[in-house]
């Protein structure tokens, strides 16, 4: 929870700092601090729901893959000198 709040700090500091710098104004700056992130979190949400959405139709058009287990492996016959030269 600690590394949440300093970076919410930090994202509230830069918002504050950049909005001051181009306005000059402290209100300005101080609301756009306090609205920007609100916004970003509720385009986060929209975002991950739009993201899981895509990864479901991915999914469903992703043919399935067998397994190992049920793939045929080739395997040789094996032959040694010794069944060769005892079955003759």
């Amino acid at each position: 929870m600690t590394k949440t709040f300093t970076f919410a700090l930090i994202h509230f500091s830069i918002a504050f700092s950049i909005t001051y710098l181009l306005t000059g104004d402290v209100l300005i700056g101080g609301l756009v601090a306090l609205i920007e992130p609100a916004v970003n979190t509720v385009a986060f949400y929209f975002h991950e729901r739009v993201w899981k959405k895509l990864e479901q139709r991915k999914a469903a058009f992703t043919p399935q893959t067998q397994s190992v287990q049920n793939q045929k492996s080739f395997q040789p016959a094996a032959f040694s000198l010794q069944k060769l030269t005892s079955e003759g």
